[in-house]
């Protein structure tokens, strides 16, 4: 891979998240009303948030569409804006996909739980249109109640690699006698 970089552009609730030799780098942030930035810019531009909603009505901060709504949008600007945030990084040989999803993704999968299942699917079948119908089919699965729109896009022409993760300390758990007395001890306490 030469010197490319990767651009993203986002207003709104869609996401877009890196994965870099396994782990997720989000390359967006959800433009929600009630994140410090977003309503400290509403409120200077005379909106305001309610319940976690912009001027009551809408559950995000920035836009491209939703003009029909009253008074969030104007051509000297409004509350709701249609101004993207941008993120960028140089593209490395570590970076194996993209995942860009809707917000019915994102409530039920953390980045990086979206980013394991989909590096264990482009294992299976190194497939991104499959792997973007697997994580749709897994947010309902998950009962997900918005609407699921998500595109992966892959990097590399080989399936993700496993990697091989160093074992931590042995974590040890208390036998079922150990409890039993312990619980004696406690109950002792109670007195």
């Amino acid at each position: 891979m030469g010197s490319s970089s990767l651009v993203v552009a986002n207003a709104g609730d869609c996401r877009a998240v890196l994965c870099r030799r396994g782990k997720a780098i989000e390359m967006s942030r959800d433009h929600k009303p009630c994140c410090f930035g977003e309503k400290e810019r509403i409120e200077a531009s005379g909106g305001y948030v309610y319940d976690g909603y912009l001027n009551g009505q809408l559950n995000v901060a920035r836009a491209l569409g939703d003009w029909h709504l009253e008074g969030l949008k104007s051509i000297d600007g409004g509350p709701l804006s249609g101004e993207p945030e941008l993120m960028s990084t140089r593209l490395t040989e570590e970076d194996e996909f993209l995942i860009i999803g809707c917000d019915g993704i994102w409530d039920v999968f953390m980045s990086q739980n979206a980013v394991d299942f989909a590096r264990r699917r482009l294992q299976e079948h190194n497939n991104p249109v499959m792997c973007s119908k697997d994580l749709v089919d897994e947010a309902l699965k998950r009962k997900s109640g918005d609407n699921l729109s998500v595109v992966v896009v892959c990097f590399q022409k080989q399936p993700p690699s496993n990697l091989v993760v160093p074992r931590g300390r042995v974590h040890r758990s208390i036998s079922a006698e150990g409890l039993k007395e312990l619980q004696g001890f406690l109950d002792t306490l109670k007195d």
